[in-house]
């Protein structure tokens, strides 16, 4: 006789199937995806931002993206992005601009806890 629990459903005339696998490509298409999301700005990152009246043009976001994949490319974590006058401190691992600021705000200011810096 046959144990049946009380929860299973029992058909005698169905064969029992194998689960169809997905392609193993779908992982790594799905993460291709993920990291090629635009980048985002932490709430510090944003209120810098507003304070010193910066406003991001659709070409100055696509060369911080671009930047940001450029730096995840060669195996950074945490980057100073410098472009014309801005300069962004970006966590590439997390796709987040940490801090915001014109570059004439830099005089005399250390940037500590990078691995890399790209000039745009």
């Amino acid at each position: 006789m046959t144990n049946l629990h009380i929860h299973e459903r029992y058909h005698p005339n169905q064969p029992l199937v194998a689960a169809k696998k997905k392609p193993t490509h779908a992982f790594a298409e799905q993460l291709k995806q993920t990291l090629q999301k635009p980048v985002s700005f932490s709430q510090h990152a944003e209120q810098r931002l507003a304070q010193q009246g910066i406003l991001l043009t659709d070409v100055q976001l696509k060369k911080l993206n671009d930047g940001v994949e450029t730096a995840r490319e060669k195996g950074s974590q945490d980057s100073l992005l410098l472009m014309k006058d801005l300069a962004f401190v970006v966590s590439i691992k997390n796709n987040k601009v940490i801090t915001a600021m014109k570059q004439e705000r830099m005089e005399n200011q250390i940037v500590t806890k990078i691995d890399s810096a790209l000039i745009l």
